[in-house]
């Protein structure tokens, strides 16, 4: 009884991770800008990913393969936003403007570009 609930939740999860993923490439193939191409990819990457990590977890129910997991969705969630904003930073510094659409930009008012 607990196998099959496991494996439905699990299955939920994959599926609710690859959703997020898709999610995240529409976003890079629909949207105006490198900015806002970078938020969808880093924001519903992380969380795809994320929720694909807890399926694992969730399926495996050994508790390796559950540290593992664990360790994976810490890890993106410490890496993924700081890449993201060095890269929109590194963008920004060698002319790589937002588009028109953009209604606030910070960086344009900071006198200080160099590191």
């Amino acid at each position: 009884m607990i196998v099959e609930i496991t494996q439905y939740v699990s299955g939920l999860l994959l599926v609710a991770g690859a959703a997020f993923g898709l999610l995240a490439s529409l976003g890079v193939l629909r949207l105006p800008d490198l900015y806002s191409r970078m938020h969808a990819a880093s924001k519903a990457g992380i969380v795809g990913a994320g929720l694909i990590f807890v399926g694992i977890a969730v399926v495996s129910l050994d508790g390796a393969v559950i540290l593992r997991s664990l360790i994976g969705i810490l890890f993106l969630v410490l890496t993924t936003p700081v890449s993201a904003h060095l890269l929109a930073r590194a963008a920004y510094l060698v002319g790589y403007q937002p588009c028109d659409l953009t209604v606030l930009n910070e960086m344009e008012d900071n006198t200080h570009t160099q590191p």
